[in-house]
């Protein structure tokens, strides 16, 4: 036993590179999603945007989000996750060259939507290599380095916002977004194709040494024989997603895919600043950099979120969760609703979202993307967490488009009161229909899953 725990902690330390490499896909991902709150203020300005075209140049990311995250599902089961996240890498790069070049809102649309394309791809695609890379006992805090990075990533956007808001260069803004691309696209040569994806294409030789570079070697030849058993209940094509055996995971996936998104949390991330000047926050600078906090708590909360996930479980991180952020957004509403009380909306409004963001972190936010890589076979696995992934986006779509002009049609206490009740139902559908998968393997979970068993019970 003393021997085995040495080796597995020899290795541990190339699981956490390869993870953390791959997560700089996320951080990208959040730079690019958190970048337009604090662009669009100026960019609203310069081209005398209405509030529709408002909410399209904010929602152009999405489009492109939705093409990558529902295209890319079966490039990553042909191609690999490691060649597909190189590519991603290069179109980060261009749309944040090309957003920085924009000569107006069209072309503007145009990288936005470009950049989208990585950010759909980037978001299933490097937690799904995360989760098949990780060893049972810290798969949840492995994939949650991707959440992680997603956070600092929004952080830094809001951090560039803020440097660039006193002289209103909005294009600085978006070009930044190039340097951690190529950190991203570099850092993908040097770590290694995910051994279940190397052993569902034939090449067992090349899974069984990579799988030795992460395990002990006892551990290398069971985990390759487990998945070789698994491979063998397989077809790998589209029918097979939507057949009964599976149809339980795929409600999951596609549920918390819709949850995590239609209550509200990317309302905050686009229009945060939007939100502290409702609230009488005047200046663009007082209000990004109020955002700014909005992010820590962001990052901080998903840090006690990654040390939890594995002890705890990822079922009482969501339910609290989503309880603490239907609790945040009623107190939102009903500080919107008291005139009487302007004087202090500011600070409630900057503690209410503080509050949501960070009961978001603590569990929807990290729970989400990893029991989505969790609970699906092998040969399927990327077509099935891009299903989830593009409906997630479409749901992010939907709310980006909606946001400003619900708070006109009901209100602001209106809207954050109707992301609480969707809140509200998304803890019962939690509550009775999402499986526990801490510290089970993959395949245990996929066997779990195909019995036809209520996922609950798991």
């Amino acid at each position: 036993m003393a021997v085995a725990t040495q080796t597995t902690s020899a290795i541990r330390p190339f699981v956490y590179a390869a993870a953390s490499i791959s997560a700089l896909g996320g951080l990208l991902f959040g730079y690019d999603i958190g970048v337009i709150s604090g662009a669009i203020l100026f960019v609203q300005k310069q081209f005398s945007l209405s509030a529709r075209m408002e909410e399209i140049v904010v929602s152009s990311v999405l489009l492109g989000s939705l093409a990558g995250a529902a295209g890319g599902g079966v490039l990553a089961d042909r191609l690999g996750r490691r060649r597909l996240l190189i590519a991603a890498a290069i179109v980060f790069g261009l749309g944040g060259v090309g957003a920085a070049l924009a000569p107006g809102t069209a072309w503007l649309i145009l990288a936005r939507v470009v950049a989208g394309v990585a950010i759909g791809v980037a978001s299933f695609v490097a937690p799904l290599y995360i989760s098949e890379i990780a060893p049972v006992e810290i798969r949840g805090k492995l994939v949650s380095i991707n959440q992680l990075a997603i956070t600092i990533g929004i952080v830094i956007s809001y951090l560039v916002d803020y440097a660039f808001a006193g002289s209103g260069a909005w294009r600085g803004m978006f070009a930044v977004a190039v340097i951690p691309a190529a950190a991203f696209g570099i850092g993908l040569i040097f770590i290694p194709d995910s051994p279940r994806w190397l052993a569902g294409r034939g090449r067992l030789d090349q899974a069984r040494a990579v799988l030795k570079k992460i395990r002990n070697p006892d551990q290398a030849s069971s985990e390759l024989s487990d998945i070789q058993e698994s491979l063998g209940r397989q077809k790998g094509n589209w029918s097979e997603l939507w057949s009964p055996v599976l149809r339980s995971a795929m409600i999951v996936g596609i549920g918390l895919a819709i949850a995590q998104q239609i209550t509200g949390i990317n309302t905050v991330i686009y229009y945060a600043p939007t939100i502290f000047k409702f609230a009488g926050l005047t200046s663009s600078s007082a209000a990004i950099l109020a955002s700014v906090g909005v992010g820590l708590v962001n990052v901080t909360l998903t840090v006690v979120a990654m040390q939890l996930i594995d002890r705890v479980g990822r079922r009482p991180l969501l339910l609290i969760s989503l309880a603490g952020m239907a609790a945040s957004l009623a107190l939102l509403g009903l500080a919107f609703s008291l005139p009487q009380f302007k004087s202090v909306l500011g600070w409630v409004s900057i503690a209410s979202l503080m509050a949501f963001v960070g009961s978001y972190a603590l569990g929807l936010g990290p729970v989400f993307w990893l029991i989505l890589s969790e609970i699906y076979p092998l040969r399927i696995r990327g077509r099935a967490m891009s299903v989830g992934t593009a409906v997630n986006w479409t749901g992010n779509l939907v709310v980006a488009l909606t946001f400003l002009t619900l708070t006109k049609a009901l209100g602001k206490p209106g809207t954050f009161w109707l992301f609480g009740v969707v809140t509200l139902a998304a803890w019962f559908f939690a509550f009775f229909l999402v499986p526990e998968t801490k510290g089970k393997t993959l395949e245990q979970i996929e066997a779990y899953m195909r019995s036809g068993k209520h996922p609950r019970a798991l």
